[in-house]
């Protein structure tokens, strides 16, 4: 793709994503302010996600080893390499809440649809991580998925090596005892690099949705967070071998 075509493409990608967003934000709006419809907006939050990439022309594939059972609660777990990575988890089936940093609330309209409708977290305060968890786990009890980047953010220099993983997702399945599955973004380094440009590059995005870890009763959070870690990354590895 020529620079010119590339900054066309990225131009007209953000110009749609603005303005399929603001057509829904009047129906976020009110499955926010509707008790109980909190749901529905989350499902329109996904409905949108999915057609967004087909509206900016990028096919996604998706591979799903595990048959995610309706109305139970996941921990959703992916690499963090790109600010795709957010938009592509869209795809992931069911209610899910995503759990993000609490710098997304100061983003105008989209910060309050997200502190609404799903989980903001400042990592810098101790009652902020603690109040986090507690609201994830209400979620989990309510048969609502949770999708984190246990990365913390997008912080590897060296994609598609992934740096070490936090302990709090790892913590909270333990405690809850449900079932982690871990996510591959394949290619979303390549397609959106955090390189400071924010340019897209045109190819087929993929998504890989693993079997589930199911914590045992000898399991430890380092134990459960090293699992996860190694099926992510060797699908990363597998994945990026191929180009």
């Amino acid at each position: 793709m020529s620079k010119l075509l590339q900054i066309c493409y990225t131009a007209y990608a953000g110009i749609v994503f603005v303005l399929s967003f603001l057509l829904i934000f009047p129906f976020l709006l009110l499955c926010i302010w509707i008790p109980g419809f909190k749901k529905f907006g989350r499902k329109i939050n996904r409905y949108w996600a999915r057609t967004y990439f087909g509206l900016i022309f990028l096919p996604v594939e998706i591979i799903q080893d595990c048959k995610l059972e309706k109305g139970k609660g996941y921990i959703f777990l992916a690499n963090h390499f790109s600010y795709l990575d957010i938009p592509m988890m869209g795809f992931i089936p069911g209610d899910v809440l995503f759990v993000g940093k609490a710098s997304i609330r100061k983003a105008p309209l989209f910060g309050y649809y997200f502190k609404s409708l799903h989980i903001a977290v400042d990592r810098e305060r101790l009652k902020s991580r603690a109040e986090t968890m507690r609201r994830a786990g209400e979620a989990l009890d309510q048969g609502s998925g949770i999708i984190l980047f246990p990365e913390g953010g997008i912080y590897t220099k060296a994609a598609p090596q992934m740096i070490p993983f936090k302990n709090g997702a790892f913590r909270l399945a333990l405690d809850k005892q449900i079932p982690i599955i871990p996510v591959t973004l394949a290619y979303n380094h390549l397609i959106l690099p955090d390189d400071g440009k924010f340019l897209l590059h045109w190819r087929k995005a993929k998504m890989h949705i693993h079997q589930a870890i199911i914590p045992e009763e000898n399991d430890t959070e380092e134990s459960l967070k090293t699992k996860c870690f190694q099926v992510i990354q060797k699908q990363l590895i597998q994945d990026n071998q191929l180009l």
